[in-house]
């Protein structure tokens, strides 16, 4: 039976800590898994639901964006995707009368766990300037409030349009053509705050933005290195595509700051072994690098494989760029500058080189320990550049892999959703729909935050996410959204961002990705874009929340119909009645589309074209694959000082709180803890279990302050610590973000540690 959604917010003062495990999934995921559906759904509906997650008729998961097998199981899904689809298939609901219960300041004080457990919004909710609780509002009316509010601005660039990761194709489509009818390019999105580093070194070196490697390269690999990931908790699925590997003979190695339980052994829950058994050992070598020093790390890899003249030189000769000035820089690399940065050993990087040297096919996989630094760009640059050097691009088992988060948010990419697009693009649009798109380039997540703090942006139209919970410096962030004459969010759940909002503010309920959707012209699905760039389709299976939900491509239809009237030539009231239409339009305008109503509907869906993958072939600007020689780099900290990475718990997707536990490390029954090495809290005057204030220090001088931590001693390597976000994003600076990709440097926050005030515990 479901439970009721929790009356008070939780304490969390004193979480019990325990020693971290050293194992990951297993029968206790499984039981995790189980009892968060349950509560939310109910046995037999969370039963019936869980069974299409995944499935090739069924519905995408809404957690992550690891890609699916051929061959599915019955139960194709990781507790973090049942806790997922648990949180949007609830049975609770949150009415008018909770909004009339409830005013903005009451729900301003609550947790982000408290606010997304209460259930999904049932109809349009309008806060008008000056109230103090949101009163439901009819659909038409939203519409006219945003209507309104857009046709009184200066100018269409006083818009921002940001989109979450969980947005469809089809709809991330329609919102992007929508905004440039408008006429902007501000068109922000949350892969601005993860991968956008990623994508900007690829482009740069492949000429593609995206992975190279399809999930059969992974499983022929010889050699696995998982650097700055944590799959066990982010990416669940993936430790089977690991384990499959490992059993092909493939050696893994994990380069982090923090051992992980997941990449240390795998009890999967999919056999007998696994959920009873001791499971599968991972890796086979753990490089406990210091956080921001995996450029100095591979760049010392270069080294040593040019030294010992282990080079693909043909493949060097005929697809590569610029080897001789990387060859230079990599020969010139300083030992002692390389061990200062990584925290290593001369020996362990010997180590990994001889498995280096002694494997056939290398495939590098990474997430958000190497984007989100002010140096992530180079870095990636620099892992490019040690896999051209053995020919490891364009070959089975080979290649690099970005580990993507959101379920598609490669997809929002890819249909168009960047604030800087392609010539090329546009030329598309134009040629399709018969408008002169705008050219100037717009606003990313943080340029948008900027804007909208000094004036220069008065509307924020959100299409899902957390913005205010997901971005930086939270003051500054909050500050700016409340300098708004209207904020808008297209939303299931309540969040954070609901309560700091403009003068005005609208909550505009969406179907989920587990709903049906039923058009004038029939029953419809989406489709999303998986981490590796394969396309399928997803189709809801559960009655919608509430009578009052329009689907994402209906929201963003009936807006443009509001805004635009008569004036547009795009048929916006047929492309909410048939998503078919959609996609027509996106065959003829996105690369690898083509035919696309066609291949979506293929059991499985269709894999997009990759040059690089498929033919070594690279569309950048020399045509070749490009090295490059940038300056090594790596964060340094005062004496006394820490260098903080935010992450993720256990019991979180993004910004998205299942609950106040962290059971691979030992934490539960709260969230405001910091690893600290046990070293580095004596030098501060601090035992375990003592109580801190984390102080951040930044070149602006501004005091940012995430007060009253638990002080946890971890194996984390000195000088470094670690603790959740979003609690600790207000002590990230909005301007300390990664050279050319602009992504907030939250792996590499400068800190001090101050005992705790008892009176703010």
């Amino acid at each position: 039976m479901a439970k009721k959604p929790p009356v008070a917010d939780p304490v969390q003062d004193a979480p019990r800590v325990s020693a971290p495990k050293q194992a990951a999934a297993g029968l206790p995921a499984v039981g995790h898994g189980l009892k968060a559906a349950g509560a939310q759904m109910g046995a037999g509906r969370a039963t019936l639901t869980l069974l299409k997650v995944n499935q090739k008729s069924g519905f995408d998961c809404p957690g992550c964006a690891w890609p699916e097998p051929e061959h599915r199981h019955t139960f194709e899904f990781c507790e973090n995707g049942a806790k997922a689809v648990a949180e949007e298939a609830t049975l609770r609901r949150v009415t008018p009368d909770f909004f009339a219960r409830h005013s903005v300041a009451d729900l301003a004080r609550r947790s982000g766990y408290w606010l997304g457990q209460q259930g999904r919004i049932t109809q349009p909710m309008y806060l008008a300037e000056g109230a103090e609780h949101y009163e439901a509002v009819p659909w038409e009316r939203a519409f006219e409030l945003v209507a309104d509010e857009l046709h009184a601005l200066g100018a269409p660039d006083e818009a921002v349009f940001y989109t979450s990761g969980r947005t469809s194709n089809e709809a991330a489509f329609l919102f992007q053509l929508f905004a440039r009818e408008f006429g902007t390019n501000n068109l922000p999105d949350c892969s601005n705050m993860c991968h956008e580093s990623s994508g900007s070194a690829l482009i740069e070196t492949l000429g593609v933005g995206k992975g190279s490697v399809l999930l059969d390269d992974l499983h022929r690999a010889d050699l696995i290195i998982v650097a700055g990931q944590n799959p066990g908790t982010n990416h669940p699925r993936m430790l089977s595509a690991l384990e499959k590997a490992k059993r092909g003979g493939a050696t893994i190695v994990t380069v982090n700051p923090l051992p992980e339980a997941g990449l240390e052994r795998f009890r999967n829950p999919q056999n007998a072994a696994g959920l009873v058994g001791a499971g599968t050992v991972l890796t086979d070598l753990f490089l406990q690098v210091r956080l921001g020093g995996d450029q100095a790390l591979f760049r010392a890899l270069g080294r040593l494989l040019i030294e010992a003249g282990a080079l693909d030189r043909d493949f060097i000769a005929e697809h590569t760029h610029g080897f001789a000035g990387y060859e230079a820089a990599a020969l010139a690399a300083d030992w002692d500058e390389v061990l200062r940065a990584t925290g290593l050993e001369r020996a362990d990087i010997d180590r990994l080189f001889a498995l280096v040297r002694g494997a056939k096919s290398v495939v590098v996989c990474w997430a958000m320990g190497l984007t989100q630094h002010k140096h992530a760009v180079s870095t990636i640059r620099e892992v490019v550049n040690f896999l051209l050097l053995g020919g490891n691009v364009g070959r089975p088992g080979a290649g690099v892999c970005p580990v993507r988060g959101h379920s598609n948010v490669q997809g929002d990419r890819t249909m168009g959703i960047f604030e800087r697009p392609a010539p090329a693009f546009l030329d598309a649009l134009r040629g399709e729909f018969g408008f002169e798109p705008p050219r100037k380039h717009g606003y990313d997540v943080v340029r948008a935050i900027r804007a909208l703090r000094d004036g220069d942006a008065k509307v924020f139209f959100a299409m899902g996410g957390n913005f205010v919970a997901a971005s930086p410096d939270t003051a500054v962030t909050e500050a700016a959204m409340r300098r708004a004459r209207l904020t808008v969010h297209v939303s299931t759940k309540l969040n954070r961002s609901h309560v700091v909002t403009g003068a005005r503010a609208l909550i505009l309920p969406t179907l989920g990705r587990t709903e049906k959707d039923r058009q004038a012209s029939g029953k419809q699905f989406v489709s999303v874009e998986d981490s590796m760039g394969m396309v399928h389709a997803s189709h809801g299976a559960l009655a919608p929340a509430s009578p009052h939900l329009l689907s994402e491509p209906a929201i963003v239809s009936r807006l443009a119909r509001a805004v635009f009237g008569d004036r547009s030539k795009v048929p916006w009231a047929d492309f909410e009645a048939d998503y078919d239409l959609i996609r027509d339009r996106v065959s003829r305008v996105v690369p690898g589309f083509d035919d696309f109503n066609a291949k979506v509907r293929r059991p499985g869906g269709f894999t997009l074209p990759h040059g690089p993958r498929d033919s070594r072939t690279f569309p950048t600007a020399t045509g070749k694959a490009n090295f490059t020689a940038a300056p090594l780099e790596y964060p340094l900290v005062p004496e006394g000082r820490l260098l903080l990475q935010t992450l993720r718990s256990h019991d979180q997707y993004n910004t998205t709180i299942y609950g106040l536990d962290d059971r691979y490390r030992g934490i539960k029954g709260g969230r405001r803890v910091v690893l600290v090495h046990p070293d580095d809290a004596a030098a501060a005057g601090l035992r375990d279990g003592d109580h801190a204030d984390l102080v951040g220090e930044w070149t602006d001088g501004t005091e940012r302050r995430a007060a009253g931590f638990r002080v946890v001693h971890y194996p984390t390597p000195k000088g470094c610590a670690a603790a959740y976000f979003p609690e600790t994003n207000v002590l990230v600076p909005l301007d300390h973000t990664a050279d050319t990709s602009n992504t907030p440097a939250s792996k590499s926050v400068v800190i001090r540690l101050e005992p705790a005030d008892p009176a703010h515990r």
